[in-house]
């Protein structure tokens, strides 16, 4: 995750300016080790500054999106959800029954990706992989007869 300091260089590199109300909302993003929905970032916004509308929020977020700063996701849940543009490639595991991602990088997997794309006349230009999962249930052992 980039820090606060990166994205507000990038911001006035990209000739953005940085208001009391954007620095909050870069320095919780930056803060951020999920990938919140609007609603969640203003929610941890107005506990550093109560005075910051959600409406504002929205319009940071969306502002930061247009300039590829943050990316935005919909893990299936229908939220919009926000991370930073991240500057490698990564994948997402979706836990289904919690919502919780995990970020994970595999060569293996982008290679056999390659390779697929390969063998039917392509080359990947982008790509995103959510794989949704739920947590590995433990069998329960059987009671013990007479016991």
């Amino acid at each position: 995750m980039p820090s606060e300091q990166t994205i507000a260089a990038l911001c006035k590199k990209l000739g953005l300016r940085l208001t009391r109300p954007r620095r909050v909302i870069l320095s919780v993003i930056s803060e951020s080790s999920d990938h919140p929905d609007v609603v969640e970032l203003h929610r941890r916004v107005i506990a550093i500054e109560p005075t910051i509308a959600l409406a504002t929020v929205y319009r940071t977020v969306n502002l930061l999106r247009e300039k590829g700063i943050l990316e935005r996701h919909t893990f299936g849940d229908g939220r919009a959800r926000y991370e930073t543009a991240p500057r490698e490639h990564h994948d997402h595991l979706i836990n289904i029954e919690t919502g919780d991602l995990v970020e994970f990088h595999s060569p293996e997997i982008e290679r056999l990706q390659e390779e697929i794309a390969r063998k039917h006349g392509f080359t990947i230009v982008s790509h995103r992989l959510e794989i949704y999962v739920k947590p590995i249930q433990k069998p329960r052992r059987a009671p013990q007869p007479g016991k």
